[in-house]
């Protein structure tokens, strides 16, 4: 049998350990009890016993199911075990436990069947009520626990919206399993009688625990704090659950306790109809879609459209006799619900004040942020506006250069003078990293040293990066807060939406690493270490600033901002996008120009199926976005372990790990590969908890360099053209596979044939080469994988767009606008003029965003000066599409009197 250490996941196991099951009891079933062989025998022994230890967290089939399975292969009834088997794993494939019940026995066998196969239809699930489970957290024994269960099947109503079962489980450490396992848990009763230790040992077991972070500080703590202790642990690692817990001390006790999840606190009771209610009240809050609802119950009203919109009601559609096609296409409930109205129910996007309004303060709870708003034309538009909302002409920002268009863009409206921060290259696979905390401190040390500290506003990265880097996001921000206290940080999150529900990944993303900051920095603690740290760096160099892990101040304001592509990782229609805020200040400095940014980028008429499918999102990850993160995670590691492990596949193929990604001085914990043909996994945790940066294991990066083909080829001519697989991302030698919460096993195992057939084609491709056909391919491969071209640095910015010499910074704002003036540019070619220009020496300085894809970044900004090393990348650079570029005329640059023409820009004094 598989190790444990094969898998990623609990979810995963315990599904290929049913399946196992059902092939080994079907084989028993087959056989009379005495020509069964021994192996077969202990193959099912070896799983029941794996599968004991991962049952007692789930309420189908139940451990007294479970217990009468083994019953029955202990006393040979193979034909009995094998129905059973099948039913059960038939039943946790399709989800029908989740809609009735299941009975294991064989009587009522076709009409059971039957109806299982009609439920399975979209519009019978629709019309179901969702199912859930709840988990009583208490040692109890075998009899109280049947008691227990029968008075929550007792309070069933009719009425009720949703239908749950119970999970008892005796300890803390159990119900922390239960809730990183069973992802149908949405409720938590915690009751006095829990205690401390789990009964059960596996290693599986001890990993769950180590992810949920479990204090050692536990086994000194009084049993009555168990409960209270748990609420808190629960909220670190799936804080949208709700716990209610039963107690036995005084509210005086219980008054002002961190309870952390606890929605409400029962007192020595047995209100068993009570906590039903409170239970059912705390799913539907989650459950609750505001605008999608009233877009339904909209779309259902008589009315009568005398307003903009013909295709509103679907009137120009079902008039027509040319366009029914597109009615067939779409149904009438998407044209029922078009409409441009604000009244009848609706709501304004401008200015909500009904279901959008609450829609919106739903995803805050969410996502963990103090605001949140929706936006619907993409996360470009979202990095407009909180750049515009908070950047003032002639402050200085801050800005990762490989960070999307939109924000270069952005700095351009806003005026800012932007000192862009490098990254740390990757030129064996001509790509980015993403840029260190040193090179940010380095930049602020400067700005401090030259006087203008007070005009920096805004810190601006990428986390996670296209390539999946993602920063750590709590240590950059205290670090940079340390040198600059006021100082605004944006995360562009357009890639890690999804994150808010993996404990693992939370704990990297902006809103949380936020909400944690501000707690720390009104702790005593915090204000000592800092005066401690502050005395020793009295009239310490910058070389020790760099050098030491900073401690913010107190006084320090956190102030930050995230975007996020909704629709890119989560599920929304195209261009659904969330800006979330966490800003201290945004009350009294902010709301109102957001207000006016919002309204400059945001169309007066917001689609609102758009509108409504954020809403829907919303409600899914609250109430299963762990189970599909977990499945996206476990698709992605599937892919990882399926390639690195196949003989054939590593001859042409390299799965990209942390260790090739993230150079060793960022990676504290030593974690090289999240999987080890050798050892198996290895847990994120770690790495995840201390490191600068770690890789997102849901994007796959494949070295194809061994092909001979470079990755825009591959991408085009083998995958999209051939085999019908969509990739958008690509370097100059490896291709990116990314997962998302719709990626399903199915898909990841169709991946891996086509990978195999093209190694396969490969090989015989090269057994039937001649010398010459052998040469030319070991010559490409060389060209992409040893002959790589040095990824360049941003050079600088020309003087006529700086201050003075003393700090990077420079007016994009001027630059960009200068060029609109066809008279103060001029074209060269790059492999004549440009060229010869520069061996020259003279200097050329671009008049545009020149944007190649891939990478798909400014490889240079208006502004900037021309190194050799960028004309050397550009030559090197074999892809379709360079935006800005004119390959009828070359690169547009500034002509020298233009230049000369621009007034020396005086830096802008903004108020201390």
């Amino acid at each position: 049998m598989d190790s444990v250490s094969d898998y990623y996941s609990a979810i995963q196991l315990r599904s290929d350990r049913w399946s196992a099951l059902r092939e080994v009891t079907a084989s028993l079933g087959r056989e009379a009890p005495s020509k069964i062989p021994a192996k077969l025998r202990a193959r099912a022994e070896d799983l029941f016993d794996s599968l004991a230890l991962i049952e007692p967290y789930w309420a189908f089939p139940g451990m007294a199911a479970f217990d009468q399975l083994r019953r029955s292969f202990n006393h040979n009834s193979f034909e009995e075990l094998a129905f059973s088997v099948h039913r059960i794993t038939r039943a946790l494939t399709t989800g029908a436990y989740r809609r009735r019940h299941i009975p294991l026995e064989r009587e009522n066998t076709e009409a059971e069947e039957h109806d299982d196969e009609a439920l399975l239809s979209a519009e019978m699930r629709a019309l179901t009520k969702p199912y859930f489970e709840v988990l009583i957290v208490d040692s109890v024994s075998e009899h109280q626990e049947r008691w227990l269960k029968m008075n929550v099947l007792e309070m069933r109503r009719a009425e009720d919206p949703f239908i749950y079962e119970a999970v008892v489980v005796p300890s803390l450490e159990d119900a922390l399993i239960a809730v990183l396992f069973n992802h149908n848990i949405q409720a938590i009763v915690v009751r006095p009688g829990l205690v401390l230790k789990s009964k059960l040992d596996n290693e599986i077991l001890t990993k769950y625990l180590n992810r949920a972070g479990t204090p050692d500080a536990l086994d000194a703590m009084s049993p009555e704090d168990y409960g209270p202790e748990l609420c808190r642990l629960i909220q670190r690692v799936r804080p949208e659950l709700d716990a209610y817990l039963v107690t036995e001390r005084s509210v005086e006790d219980i008054a002002g306790m961190d309870l952390g999840i606890c929605r409400r606190v029962f007192y020595n009771q047995e209100d068993f109809l009570e906590l039903h209610l409170n239970i059912l009240r705390g799913v539907g809050a989650r459950n609750k879609t505001p605008f999608f609802t009233a877009l339904v119950e909209y779309s259902k009203q008589p009315t009568g459209v005398f307003h903009a919109m013909p295709i509103s009601r679907g009137k120009s559609i079902t008039r027509s006799h040319w366009i029914q096609d597109m009615g067939a296409f779409y149904g009438p409930n998407i044209f029922l619900a078009e409409t441009s109205a604000t009244s009848g129910g609706l709501d304004s996007l401008l200015e909500p004040h009904g279901p959008i309004k609450e829609a919106q303060e739903l995803a805050s709870r969410a996502f963990g942020s103090k605001q949140t708003f929706f936006a619907t034309n993409g996360t470009s538009t979202c990095n407009k506006i909180v750049v515009q909302a908070l950047v003032r002409p002639g402050d200085i920002v801050l800005v990762d250069r490989d960070c999307h268009k939109s924000h270069h863009y952005g700095m351009v409206l806003a005026g800012a003078e932007v000192v862009y921060l490098d990254s740390y290259p990757l030129n064996e696979y001509s790509m980015y990293g993403a840029v260190p905390l040193q090179e940010i401190k380095h930049q602020l040390l400067k700005l401090k040293a030259a006087g203008k500290l007070h005009r920096v506003r805004m810190l601006l990265l990428t986390n996670c990066t296209f390539d999946g880097l993602v920063y750590n996001v709590d240590r950059v921000m205290e670090e940079c807060l340390a040198i600059k206290p006021d100082l605004v940080f944006l995360w562009d999150e357009a890639w890690f939406a999804f994150a808010r529900f993996s404990p693992t990944y939370r704990q990297r993303t902006a809103m949380r690493c936020a909400n944690n900051l501000r707690k720390r920095l009104k702790s005593s603690e915090q204000a000592a270490a800092y005066d401690k740290q502050q005395k020793k760096l009295k009239d310490a160099p910058d070389d020790v600033w760099l050098k030491t892990r900073l401690i913010a101040p107190p006084k320090a304001r956190v102030r930050v901002y995230a975007t996020q592509s909704t629709h890119k990782t989560l599920t929304s229609l195209r261009q659904g996008s969330m800006i979330h805020v966490s800003d201290q200040d945004f009350k009294g400095e902010v709301e109102q120009s957001f207000h006016e940014a919002y309204m400059t980028h945001t169309s007066t008429s917001p689609n609102y199926q758009i509108i409504a499918s954020l809403d829907v999102g919303r409600r899914q990850v609250e109430l299963e976005g762990f189970e599909f993160v977990q499945r996206q995670i476990e698709a992605a590691m599937s892919m990882r372990r399926a390639i690195t492990s196949h003989p054939q596949l590593r001859k042409y193929f390299k799965v990209l790990t942390a260790g090739d990604m993230i150079p060793d001085n960022f990676r504290q914990s030593g974690v090289t590969s999240y999987y080890d043909t050798e050892q198996g996994w290895t847990d994120m945790w770690d790495c995840w908890e201390q490191d600068d940066f770690v890789l997102d294991p849901t994007r796959v990066t494949l070295a194809v360099g061994g092909t001979g083909w470079d990755g825009d080829t591959f991408k085009t001519e083998v995958l999209m053209d051939k085999y019908g697989i969509q990739i958008n991302k690509t370097s100059r030698n490896t291709v990116l596979f990314m997962t998302n919460i719709g990626t399903t096993r199915s898909s990841v195992a169709y991946l891996i044939e086509v990978l195999v057939e093209i190694a396969n084609e490969l090989d015989d491709l090269l057994d039937d080469a001649s010398r010459m056909e052998k040469l030319a391919f070991e010559k490409r491969v060389r060209n992409l994988t040893e002959n790589y071209p040095p990824l360049p640095d941003f050079s600088r910015f020309h003087e006529a767009f700086r201050p003075d010499e003393l700090t990077s910074e420079g007016d994009i704002r001027t630059a960009y606008y200068l060029a609109y003036d066809e008279a103060n540019c001029d074209y060269l070619e790059l492999d004549g003029s440009l060229k010869d220009a520069l061996d020259a020496g003279q200097e050329v300085v671009s008049a545009s965003f020149i944007i190649p894809y891939p990478p798909g970044f400014p490889i240079l900004v208006p502004g900037q000066v021309i190194s050799k090393e960028i004309l050397a990348f550009m030559r090197a650079l074999d892809v379709n599409e360079i935006h800005g570029y004119r390959a009828d005329l070359g690169l547009r640059v500034f002509t020298a009197d233009a230049l000369a023409s621009v007034p020396r820009v005086m830096p802008k004094q903004a108020a201390e």
